[in-house]
């Protein structure tokens, strides 16, 4: 556990008095409106930096040459499908990404729209697996303040005016309007799910603004943290002597990003709600391939505030009022007309126009005065539509319906419950922020690096199966009137086991079916289908060698999600898939999936029925996957005590432990790798034994031991605690060096190498209450060794854990993997130093990662963490999953009770070996019977285990 004093004296990183005036956060302290001091800063007119992708070397480049044309050869194939390939290096974004991201909208799994911290709307991915990176500047927050009879006016969009194609002469759109906001006085605080603007005196001098945005990512809350909505609340504090008029005007494009909007049918239509709630409604005409979306954007009538509406304005074309004529209306009388609301829906967009609508909201705020105004946005996109496969309901139907009109309940409830959200969001939030043993820095890059589970590409179905077109929703729109959120927030039990997760839903006939097990399934409630991608670039469904990494936070906040995603994995342990497939590192080919192998992946176009969309290698070949499947069904069986869970995936752990016996070639109970990147690092080869999954494969057998422990399977317990007790020895044996453990047993150039990474078998057995795999002695030193070089010696530890460092203090150059940092496995090796009481390397190391990524001196990659960057900064695949292991930092600093009982016992003391039993297997090893190895002799046979011989 963390030492209470280690951090106390450390200096505070982001005092929000240096960023907004002390006066004014006490002026905006009422009702949330000013930021807490433990948040992510910044100004609103920091310069947004382009960010530098990497580039691989001369010598790389000709190793990877016959993997580059067969990868481009199947990029284009896939194109002329109409797919996109699940890994696409050759195609550009049209926009270039920049150091301007910000929290994004809405809960998980409905799609997502992220806000840059200068206002825009940007990061579009409505659709799943495809994502627009363009802001729609037509989107924004803009103010109208009227003082002293009409003599004092200003007006300005919320955003800094620094765009390019702004301001041209005769423009009719929105260069038109007044963009004067220089954000020199205004500033973003980001603490996720929620974000604050603070216009310190901008534009109008004796008016303070904060604008918190607010969104319902509530954990253990399965119902409105998959709502598609986000509620914007404006604090005004008027300090000067005359009372002043306020229009708070939200503009919205009729689009999905890109040039969605120019596409044409498109519809809008004005709305009155009920308890005062008017908007917008914007149906938006996707392709013939995709479901329609449609957008509401809303406001909250009250005694003190006015809502009017304009449905439709032009940002091109001549069909309706422009958006010149839109803002000059609200300049002039601060609303639109009233008689708006009764206009009905607008004729629909013609190809190459691009509409959009205004929410005003209007009100008067006395000198020294206070008010609060709140406006709305959601999304309705009932149906998820895979490009190959099926189509799914999205899960927050289960309580809206699947009519488009369900927006406006969805804005509705947000007005009426942001408050509630906010108060569970605090409760989850202040124990962690109050923790003054904690840096500051990592307690808001801890809440913000769960950006990924909202922008990170997520799919949450309903769990019902697939569905068609034509599906009725008459049923679902009652359901929708009788389960809407009446105030109370849904809690759901830890250990729930998801009676519809285990339903296959499929035409594959799998060998075996989780709805088999009734036990699992019994007074249960179905809490969905649950997908995430590996990252924006790297399009593939819940990336099982990175959900290791990342699936701590899924644990911490929504377990029973991470349930689900296990349940799916270990059903597709037992399935094959025979279709065929071409492997594009050697240009051989292969079955899709083969059973007894942990998938890759859950899939890109068709998820759960075509996995394996991984084709680089052939995964079945992987040693790292089966180990991490095993370690983490045993972690979330022992964090959550979920015994059904247990014995319902228990099969897929006794096939998956099976199926790796058959890379143990040498009978020491180790399995080899084959001589080529046959795990998680996809281009750094290795041959015989290795650190890495080696160490996976001993914390595995360890697991799968006291997991048939505990479920009565002692036959299978004692033969993989007889297994671990032979690898262990010969583990140690070839790797150990005195210091640390080589990265393999080959001899090649790097075979020496200190992997930062390979100890993940003993960060995962004492994150499950697992005995330690080795001496303590041998574990501190590992981890000593890799803070000393690979953190330390990386300038000065200033940019996290390089992957591989030669024993000579350089960096390992062998590949590019092995040259780079990733943050996730950085954040990693922090939460195993935490486990073995070493909390100053630990936060160390995971500070290069905010000093290189998060700080206003480092390269500009808040809210978009890559995989991997350089020694030079240089980013690899932006917006990806690993970083979110983070979480197992926390995890480590206050492990489940459960956990925690569980570590008190050497849970493999309790599993009994028979003797006679183990070492007749010895014998047949000897005679050859066992692996077909009869090169070993009596004596070796047994020297790999510690029990004596019996005569």
């Amino acid at each position: 556990m963390i030492n209470k004093h280690l951090f106390h004296s450390r200096k505070k990183s982001w005092p929000a008095e240096e960023y907004v005036n002390k006066s004014t956060l006490q002026l905006l302290d009422f009702d949330c409106g000013a930021p807490p001091e433990q948040a992510w800063r910044r100004r609103l007119n920091s310069h947004a930096n382009l960010l530098k992708e990497f580039t691989v070397t001369f010598k790389e480049a000709i190793r990877m040459m016959r993997l580059g044309l067969r990868l481009w050869s199947y990029v284009r194939e896939e194109a002329s499908q109409g797919r996109k390939a699940p890994i696409d290096p050759f195609t550009r974004e049209r926009c270039k990404p920049l150091a301007s991201e910000g929290v994004p909208l809405g809960g998980m799994g409905s799609g997502s729209i992220s806000r840059g911290f200068r206002g825009e709307f940007k990061n579009w991915q409505i659709l799943p697996g495809l994502r627009e990176m363009s802001p729609v500047m037509a989107n924004q927050f803009s103010i109208f303040v009227s003082r002293d009879g009409g003599k004092k006016k200003y007006s300005s969009v919320l955003s800094p005016g620094h765009h390019e194609g702004l301001k041209k002469f005769g423009d009719q759109g929105i260069s038109s309007w007044d963009w004067n906001l220089s954000g020199q006085n205004s500033t973003y605080h980001a603490l996720f799910p929620r974000a604050w603007t603070v216009y310190d005196g901008e534009p109008d001098p004796d008016l303070k603004i904060s604008c918190r945005q607010i969104s319902p990512f509530i954990p253990h809350n399965y119902q409105e943290s998959s709502l598609p909505t986000a509620v914007f609340v404006y604090t005004l504090v008027n300090t000067g002597k005359d009372r002043a008029k306020v229009s708070l005007l939200f503009t919205w494009a009729n689009s999905i990003g890109g040039f969605s909007h120019q596409s044409g049918g498109h519809v809008n239509e004005p709305f009155i709600g009920d308890d005062g709630v008017s908007g917008v409604l914007l149906h938006h005409k996707t392709d013939d391939v995709n479901p329609p979306v449609t957008f509401a954007i809303a406001s909250c009538e009250t005694q003190n505030v006015n809502v009017t509406v304009l449905p439709v304005f032009g940002l091109s074309g001549e069909s309706c009022i422009s958006a010149k004529e839109m803002w000059g209306t609200v300049k002039q009388n601060g609303q639109f007309n009233r008689e708006n609301f009764e206009a009905g829906r607008s004729m629909p967009s013609l190809p190459g126009d691009s509409i959009a609508a205004a929410v005003c909201a209007s009100t008067w705020v006395e000198p020294h005065g206070r008010c609060t105004v709140a406006f709305s946005l959601s999304w309705s996109s009932p149906k998820v539509k895979f490009q190959k496969g099926c189509s799914y309901n999205r899960r927050y139907t289960s309580f809206y319906g699947t009519s488009e009109r369900s927006a406006i309940n969805l804005v509705h409830d947000a007005l009426k419950n942001y408050k509630m959200w906010e108060e569970e969001i605090e409760k989850w939030q202040n124990p962690i922020l109050h923790d003054e043993r904690l840096p500051e820095w990592y307690k808001f890059t801890l809440f913000n690096e769960l950006y990924f589970l909202v922008a990170g590409g997520t799919v949450w179905t309903d769990g019902e199966g697939p569905v068609t077109d034509n599906e009725k929703t008459s049923s679902r729109l009652q359901r929708s009137k009788t389960s809407k959120s009446k105030g109370k927030l849904s809690k759901l039990g830890p250990t729930e086991s998801m009676r519809a997760i285990l339903n296959p839903n499929s035409n594959d006939n799998p060998t075996w079916s989780f709805s088999d097990h009734n036990d699992s399934q019994d007074n249960t409630e179905n809490v969905g289908k649950f997908l995430y991608l590996e990252g924006v670039e790297y399009i593939m469904w819940c990336t099982y060698d990175v959900h290791f990494y990342a699936s701590f936070a899924l644990l911490e906040l929504f377990p029973k999600i991470e349930l689900s995603i296990q349940y799916d994995f270990a059903k597709a342990v037992l399935h094959e898939d025979t279709r065929r497939v071409k492997f594009l590192a050697d240009g051989t080919h292969g079955i899709r999936k083969v059973k007894g192998a942990v998938p890759h992946d859950l899939g890109t176009h068709d998820p759960w029925h075509e996995m394996n969309a991984y084709n680089i290698h052939d995964t079945s070949k992987w040693k790292d996957l089966n180990p991490k499947f095993v370690l983490q069904v045993y972690r979330d069986f022992a964090a959550t005590g979920d015994l059904s869970f247990g014995r319902a995936v228990w099969p897929a752990v006794c096939a998956a432990i099976d199926y790796m016996m058959q890379f143990d070639r040498d009978g020491d109970g180790l399995i080899e790798n084959d001589g080529f990147p046959d795990q998680t690092y996809d281009a750094w080869t290795v041959h015989g034994v290795s650190a890495y999954c080696g160490c996976l494969w001993l914390a595995s057998l360890e697991a799968a031991a006291a997991m048939g422990h505990r479920l009565g399977d002692s036959a299978f317990a004692e033969k993989c605690k007889v297994k671990f007790l032979r690898a262990k020895k010969s583990f140690e044996d070839k790797l150990w060096n005195g210091s640390y453990f080589n990265y393999d047993s080959g001899s090649s150039r790097n075979s020496r190498s200190i992997q930062a990474d390979q100890l993940a078998g003993q960060w995962y057995a004492a994150a499950s209450g697992l005995p330690p795999l080795f001496e303590e002695e041998k574990v501190r030193s590992t981890l000593q060794k890799i803070f000393e070089y690979n953190v330390m010696k990386v300038r000065g530890g200033r940019m996290g854990a390089v992957n591989g460092m030669t024993p000579h203090g350089k960096v390992d150059v062998t590949c590019m993997q092995s040259r780079e940092i990733w943050t996730g496995v950085t954040y990693a090796v922090a939460a195993n130093m935490i486990s073995h009481g070493m909390e100053h390397q630990a936060f160390t190391t995971a500070e290069g990662v905010y000093l290189a990524g998060w700080s206003e001196e480092g390269f500009g990659y808040w809210f978009q963490t890559p995989e991997a960057w350089t020694t030079d900064g240089h980013y690899r695949s932006l917006i990806y999953m690993r970083p979110l292991s983070i979480w197992a930092m926390q995890y480590a600093l206050s492990p489940p009770e459960a956990i925690l009982k569980a570590s008190e016992i050497n849970i493999m003391d309790c599993i009994k070996v028979n003797a006679s039993q183990h070492h007749a297997e010895a014998d047949n090893r000897r005679l050859g019977v066992h692996n077909n190895n009869p090169e070993l002799d009596y004596g070796e046979a047994c020297k790999f285990c510690t029990f004596p011989r019996i005569p």
